[in-house]
């Protein structure tokens, strides 16, 4: 698989990474199944969040003994539930503890990336989460720190320069980061990560909630009116 210089990071990365979302729930031998034929392909990065369920964990039991073998990135953001303070999102206290965690469920002392999980622009320019992830990074907890987010929210996380990465959504479906969002990160030499770029899937069905996390694309999709996405769903996703 072709692999690339990660902006002003170290990394040589796969194009293609595996995103940790959807294994939650499964079982240990599964994960390790789909991430060992990934590594066989020639995938060497995995990003996940410790908001993705068991994901975190999952990962850690599945292949924390290959750790040499992969780049590990992980999102922090939405924290609750076990080993946590009761605090709000967002709060400097609750990152920390929320990094912490992610290590022990990784089964690692350290990750190659943290990222902010999309916290809104006002949370930026408040000025308290940017820190705790610098302060991640000097202790050697995470080797870069980046910014997962789009629009306008993305553009001032570029602008700060204190994010080495940023990861933002881009697909058929979502296509303004391209001018409005990327030359700005190019600039600024950052490693760029797009996420979800197949839009959800959301082509795959004729219907759906406007409640799904995927309803805007479906919406988008059904006006665009591909040709292509006309055809058999496995069909366009190879297309």
């Amino acid at each position: 698989m072709e692999t690339r210089q990660f902006g002003k990071t170290d990394m040589q990365v796969s194009v293609l990474g595996f995103g940790g979302s959807e294994i939650r729930g499964s079982s240990v031998d599964n994960v390790r199944r789909l991430l060992e034929s990934a590594f066989d392909a020639g995938l060497n990065v995995i990003d996940t969040a410790e908001c993705y369920g068991d994901s975190e964990d999952l990962i850690g039991r599945a292949v924390s003994t290959r750790r040499s073998d992969y780049y590990l990135f992980t999102k922090c953001g939405h924290a609750r539930g076990e080993e946590l303070p009761d605090l709000p999102d967002w709060n400097p206290k609750l990152l920390e503890a929320s990094i912490d965690r992610s290590l022990r469920r990784l089964r690692t002392d350290h990750v190659d990336l943290v990222e902010l999980h999309s916290c809104s622009l006002d949370v930026l320019r408040n000025g308290d989460v940017i820190p705790v992830l610098e302060k991640a990074k000097r202790m050697g907890k995470t080797r870069y720190i980046g910014y997962s987010g789009t629009n306008e929210n993305a553009r001032y996380a570029i602008r700060t320069g204190a994010f080495d990465v940023l990861q933002t959504s881009l697909s058929i479906a979502d296509q303004q980061n391209i001018d409005f969002t990327l030359p700005m990160a190019i600039e600024h030499n950052m490693g760029v990560i797009v996420k979800r770029p197949i839009a959800n899937f959301a082509w795959g069905t004729p219907n759906i909630s406007k409640e799904d996390y995927g309803y805007q694309y479906w919406e988008r999709l059904q006006k665009l009116d591909y040709d292509f996405l006309k055809e058999n769903p496995e069909t366009a996703v190879a297309t």
